[in-house]
């Protein structure tokens, strides 16, 4: 089977645009019309000069008559205007129909998608996608596309009229349009569409850093940095300055002679009208002539520089289309025709290999196999980078793996509907997010259907209760609100709250105990022992006070399983884990001496 390969650039514009093809048509068919009647007024004038001409060569001068033809002018102009308004009226509802789409479309793709897309392409550029590079499309269609087809009508028409009234003259002007448009494209040329590409790229990297750099302003300002000091950011913003500076100094001599011929038009024919008068000799039509197109000629500029502007933003935009189609070309999660039911709710590694890279050099975790079984807590230990934190995130199928099956209850999670399996797998992770709602909604987003005294249950098994009680609208509080501070640990609180309370049989927990102080890291454990009895747990911690109870222990070593078994079987061996307990337990014992006490005073 063929397939039906992407179209770009413009055409893709179009593509989106005929989206709502009846209003777009509509527009369209206006804005030309428009663009016809807008050179009406040059019309009436060429006839009124024909007429006060005439009269000078022993004519009779109408007054009504030119009265007539000055209304009919400014009918004319009049209309354009009207006429264009209901154009972009048309326009503007086809291009809210299609924004409505796009996003729509967009992001219904990126909940297909595998949510570890979302962790590898990051929330700021996705956020940059959807609404600056989908809105930019608008902007296209509600503007920029009836302001392009009214100036293209409006070069057609000009032509035209150029050889209406004297084609000697109409002749010597559209030599002059041939010579500024091959100008023109000489300035927008092959290497235009990689300088916008260039622009556009430093734009980006230049809003990427500054954000960086915004959010890092604790660290900035503790370590008395600048935005100078700031590598990245001063770097973009130098990259940004040179590129623009040598941009725009490339069109410097050729865009001054490109307004200075486009502007002046009228001396490509101006010596041509001298010499034929002074062979023809003058009379009123001659005069009346010339003097209209010496008028005509100077609607010529603002006409091919619409046409410019139209082809410098279709440039920008399709930058935007680039960018946007790319996050709609990424794969799909395939989806199982026929998806099989789970009957239990042990998880199975068998011989698991995964890479982030698409290419497949680099393994995140090579030939990972374990059993992690109902009602038992497996724990995920490791150096950083091991693989802890990959392992987890192939449970809920937020990647696929490369090599080899995971399976829950012996059913392969590729087989298993998408919904059904986020039914079953509740997940707090050490990136803690909060909606800006109340607190009691913030949990009650783990089920739904909880009750609020089945809410506040799940809270004090948090150990959350307490200080939401001491909150001035209790679990009403808004998250964000004037006022309102959570500490990275009670915002940990509430989010185990509310896998708690969504009470799933498989439970991943991705250092969930990690801002807990040591108090509150007991009770959360044994909250834990209660709520999660009969369940199966995944837990990646690096504090490895909190796995010494785990019914299996794993230490992942550069995506590979070292070493497994529980707490005092791996101490009494000689292997990784014994030496990771051993620098723990060093770790924890450290105390300042007196004396080094005595000298922090002074630091």
């Amino acid at each position: 089977m063929e397939v039906k390969k992407q179209k770009k650039g413009f055409a893709r514009l179009m593509e989106f645009a005929m989206m709502k093809k009846a209003l777009i048509s509509i527009s369209l068919i206006l804005s030309g019309l428009s663009a016809v009647l807008g050179f009406s007024p040059h019309v009436f004038i060429y006839l009124i000069l024909r007429d006060i001409m005439s009269s000078l060569d022993g004519g009779v001068l109408v007054a009504s008559k030119l009265i007539t033809y000055g209304w009919l002018g400014f009918a004319g102009a009049a209309s354009c205007t009207i006429v264009y308004f209901f154009a972009l009226m048309a326009s503007h509802l086809a291009a809210f129909g299609t924004l409505y789409k796009l996003k729509i479309n967009f992001a219904s793709h990126l909940a297909k998608v595998p949510l570890g897309f979302h962790v590898l392409m990051g929330s700021g550029k996705l956020r940059k996608v959807i609404d600056d590079d989908i809105e930019k499309i608008e902007g296209f269609i509600a503007h920029q596309l009836p302001d392009m087809i009214a100036a293209f009508t409006s070069v057609i028409v000009m032509i035209g009229l150029l050889f209406v009234m004297d084609w000697r003259f109409g002749l010597c002007i559209f030599a002059g349009i041939i010579v500024v448009v091959v100008k023109m494209m000489t300035l927008q040329g092959a290497n235009a569409m990689s300088s916008m590409r260039e622009y556009q790229d430093a734009i980006d990297d230049m809003s990427n850093a500054s954000v960086e750099y915004i959010r890092g302003m604790a660290v900035v300002k503790a370590f008395k940095q600048t935005a100078n000091s700031f590598g990245r950011l001063n770097a973009s913003i130098q990259k940004y300055k040179d590129m623009v500076i040598n941009y725009t100094l490339s069109w410097e001599g050729g865009y001054s002679a490109l307004i200075a011929m486009a502007g002046n038009i009228f001396i490509f024919f101006l010596p041509v009208a001298i010499i034929i008068g002074m062979v023809s000799g003058i009379t009123p039509i001659f005069v009346s002539n010339v003097l209209f197109y010496l008028i005509f000629s100077q609607s010529i500029a603002p006409t091919i520089m619409k046409v410019l502007y139209a082809n410098g933003v279709t440039m920008q935009i399709t930058g935007s289309v680039e960018r946007m189609d790319n996050v709609l070309q990424e794969p799909e999660l395939p989806i199982c025709k026929d998806p099989e039911k789970i009957t239990s709710y042990d998880i199975k590694f068998e011989n698991v290999s995964f890479s982030y890279d698409k290419t497949g050099d680099v393994n995140a975790l090579s030939d990972v196999s374990f059993n992690a079984m109902p009602g038992t807590t497996t724990a995920l230990v490791g150096p950083s980078g091991g693989g802890k934190s990959s392992t987890a995130h192939l449970i809920p199928r937020f990647f696929d793996v490369c090599d080899g099956s995971v399976k829950i209850g012996e059913v392969d999670i590729r087989n298993i509907d998408s919904a059904d399996l986020m039914n079953k797998i509740g997940f707090v992770f050490q990136d803690v997010f909060l909606f800006s709602q109340s607190i009691m909604e913030n949990i009650r987003m783990g089920n739904p259907g909880a009750s609020d005294a089945d809410i506040i249950e799940a809270a004090k098994c948090a150990q959350c209760h307490e200080f939401i009680m001491a909150l001035p609208d209790k679990y009403n509080t808004i998250v964000g609100a004037t006022g309102i501070h959570f500490s990275a640990g009670e915002r940990q609180r509430i989010v185990i709250a509310r896998a708690i309370i969504k009470d799933c049989p498989i439970v991943v927990l991705d250092e969930a105990t990690s801002f807990a102080d040591p108090e509150n890291e007991y009770l959360i454990q044994k909250a834990f022992e209660s709520l999660m009895r009969e369940k199966t747990v995944i837990m990646i911690a690096h504090r490895l006070s909190s796995v010494k109870d785990a019914d299996q222990i794993l230490v992942l070593r550069e995506g590979r399983v070292v070493q497994s078994g529980r707490h005092d079987e791996m101490l009494n061996q000689a292997g990784v884990y014994a030496d990771m307990w051993k620098i723990y337990s060093g770790v924890s014992k450290w105390k300042i001496n007196k004396a080094e006490e005595e000298d922090l005073k002074y630091v």
